[in-house]
């Protein structure tokens, strides 16, 4: 397969944003600004999840590893994305855009994966409240974790290998900012029909068997919260949910836009503006949306600060 391949070409060009012109340098400063904050966020997150006692529940165990997932999937985009903004366009070899197509695709499947989990986590807490604990517990959670890391793993293989199959004989050029799969795919020559449909398939195990998990839960907490009888308790109930939703609704969105659909729409400049959605503002939206709006996780980023400040005054 990869011998084929190096036949006609050894490596890809990134064109980016190349047609944005003298726009590009803002772009850059812009791209940088969110990269930075997004990084920053959610390792942030992640430290103060691991050390306040408080926050060592099955809920925030999910979003930490969320966290985890997403800085990953961004490590492994945005820098080269930003460097092609200064640099011009950039070679990647024939492997190194296999692998990142790899890695992106399967931190992208595990985020779909961790979303239907902490959908079932809630799911849990407002349903059965009482026996949240003992079902929740820290083995179902390991169990719970390890199967979303690795089902990504699997089918983030699965898609690169459907991919890389083919042949690509007609240009180099990818008219995109990393190697995903729709921009690789138009390059490819020759019958690309049942790599479209396998692509396809893949999309719709990991984007359709989630958010129907996602829905199933969500349903059943409908049902609970109109059984409430309290207005007030029914806004507490959901309010626990609302961030979740609006997170869910963002990444299924502009993921099912992306990869559900046949290649004859694709249109690459459109696709490579939704794409700085998922892949730079999206990541963004889990602590600012998810983290920094729940009092919980608030109290624990002044304690953490306050601790900093008081531990440099000593000093």
């Amino acid at each position: 397969m990869a011998q084929n391949n190096a036949t006609c070409w050894r490596g890809f060009v990134f064109l980016g944003f190349s047609s944005f012109g003298d726009l590009q340098l803002l772009l850059f400063v812009l791209f940088l600004s969110l990269y930075l904050v997004t990084i920053t966020s959610n390792i942030f997150i992640i430290i103060v999840i691991r050390l306040d006692s408080h926050l060592h529940t099955p809920m925030y165990l999910f979003l930490s590893f969320l966290s985890f997932s997403e800085t990953c999937y961004t490590l492994g985009i945005i820098p080269r994305m930003l460097s092609g903004l200064v640099m011009g366009g950039q070679a990647i070899s024939f492997m190194g855009c296999a692998t990142q197509m790899f890695f992106s695709a399967s931190w992208a499947c595990t985020n779909c994966f961790l979303l239907s989990v902490m959908g079932f986590d809630r799911y849990v807490a407002i349903c059965a409240p009482l026996h949240y604990a003992s079902r929740m517990n820290p083995t179902l959670c390991a169990q719970l974790v390890g199967t979303s890391f690795l089902s990504g793993y699997l089918f983030g293989l699965g898609m690169t290998l459907v991919i890389f199959r083919l042949s690509f004989c007609s240009s180099h050029e990818i008219q995109h900012f990393f190697c995903d799969t729709p921009p690789v795919l138009s390059l490819a020559c020759g019958d690309t029909r049942l790599s479209e449909l396998g692509i396809l398939i893949l999309s719709l195990l990991v984007l359709l068997v989630s958010f129907f998990l996602i829905t199933v839960s969500y349903a059943y907490i409908l049902v609970a919260i109109l059984r409430i009888p309290s207005a007030d308790g029914r806004r507490k109930a959901f309010s626990t949910c609302a961030s979740h939703l609006t997170v869910v609704v963002i990444h299924y969105g502009c993921a099912s836009f992306m990869y559900l659909r046949p290649k004859a729409s694709y249109s690459l400049e459109r696709d490579q503006l939704i794409a700085v959605t998922y892949t730079v503002a999206t990541p963004l939206l889990n602590p600012i949306v998810y983290s920094l709006r729940n009092r919980a996780v608030q109290s624990a980023l002044k304690n953490a600060l306050r601790g900093s400040l008081l531990g440099k005054g000593r000093k």
